[in-house]
């Protein structure tokens, strides 16, 4: 599979990738991998944030809508009169790590070391995020884990999973029954995380 972006910050706990297309960047949700220096161990994480700006430190986009004549110019016309903005403009994705693989046996718990800067990061296929989603260990990480929409990733996450999977409704059924184990003790959340994911 075709790498899409390359790792540009990296922790323990998550990493943010330079999409290699302009506006390219995987779904809220995703899962995607990252290569390492091990070989036969990858970086697995869900897409929480993706951004688009100037490629300049502490620079911000101009605007683009209308131009010197008064010529007034929408959404994708913008970007066919201006092609220029591929080179000043970047579009980036954090990803919360949520487990590895490694030697083809996946783990649902943080890596030895996270993935270093400027190494590849692939979307994973269907099939890869089925193999993923044989545990549903990594749902813990993502309910508590700080500064991201959790609740958020997680539905979206397990939406993209029931999807990818052939028995997609036994699929929502059994993270339900995950979910409430999780948070038996928060029954508000609970109850939003399962109208998030229904289908």
């Amino acid at each position: 599979m075709q790498r899409i972006a390359e790792v540009i910050e990296s922790s323990t706990t998550r990493f943010t990738a330079g999409a290699y297309e302009l506006l390219e960047a995987p779904p809220f949700g995703a899962l995607v991998r990252a290569a390492t220096r091990s070989e036969g161990l990858v970086v697995y994480g869900l897409v929480y944030e993706i951004r688009t700006g100037s490629k300049e430190p502490g620079g911000r986009a101009v605007v683009r809508g209308r131009t010197y004549s008064g010529r007034e110019l929408y959404d994708e016309e913008i970007y066919a009169e201006n092609p220029d903005l591929a080179e000043v403009l970047q579009t980036e994705f954090s990803a919360l790590t949520v487990g590895f693989a490694e030697e083809g046996r996946i783990y649902q718990y943080l890596p030895p070391h996270p993935p270093p800067v400027h190494y590849s990061v692939y979307p994973c296929t269907p099939d890869e995020l089925a193999r993923f989603s044989a545990s549903c260990d990594f749902f813990r990480a993502v309910l508590f884990a700080a500064q991201i929409p959790s609740d958020e990733l997680l539905a979206a996450a397990i939406r993209a999973v029931a999807r990818a999977r052939p028995d997609g409704r036994e699929y929502l059924v059994q993270a339900g029954r995950e979910l409430a184990g999780l948070l038996k003790d928060d029954y508000d959340r609970l109850s939003a995380l399962v109208r998030r994911i229904r289908p």
